[in-house]
């Protein structure tokens, strides 16, 4: 068996366009047939989150972070030009017409092209975020975990 080309990615930034950048290198890479692996961290966490509230305990400061990040991958916010919301209004509408796949889209390709989707645990302790807020099917690993894939991989990329 032959050994696939191997593609990591940290998402650090919880930015619009940063993600939907992240998510469509990784699903090139994915189609030319790379194993991939998307590592989240801090703020790119956010991607990850579920739309809805989830109710589970938490002390005063996570729940502060809780309420502060944005929650979902349609809640990002752009890296320039967001205009108190307008800017990723705007995005979004150009992407439809243009009949690009929006980041919601781009997440469940990825993840049907199997691409490794990994949230910092340890992040997500210093956020005060828990499995149950983030999607399903993702797995959890530490830097450890990342580096693992990094070291093998030929593509490395930092958004």
């Amino acid at each position: 068996m032959e050994n696939k080309e191997k593609t990591t990615i940290v998402l650090f930034s919880g930015e619009l366009d940063k993600a939907i950048a992240a998510f469509i290198i990784a699903n090139g890479a994915a189609a030319y047939d790379h194993e991939v692996t998307i590592f989240f961290t801090f703020w790119g966490l956010n991607a990850l989150r579920k739309d809805q509230k989830i109710a589970v305990n938490k002390g005063l400061l996570e729940k502060i972070f809780g309420k502060m990040m944005p929650r979902g991958a349609n809640k990002l916010g752009l890296s320039k030009m967001n205009f108190g919301g307008m800017g990723p209004k705007m995005i979004k509408h150009v992407m439809k017409k243009h009949n690009a796949l929006s980041l919601p889209q781009l997440i469940e390709l990825a993840q049907e092209q199997n691409v490794k989707l990994v949230a910092c645990t340890m992040t997500m302790d210093l956020l005060g975020l828990q499995q149950e807020e983030l999607m399903d099917g993702i797995h959890y690993a530490g830097v450890a975990a990342y580096l693992g894939d990094a070291a093998d991989a030929k593509v490395n990329l930092f958004i």
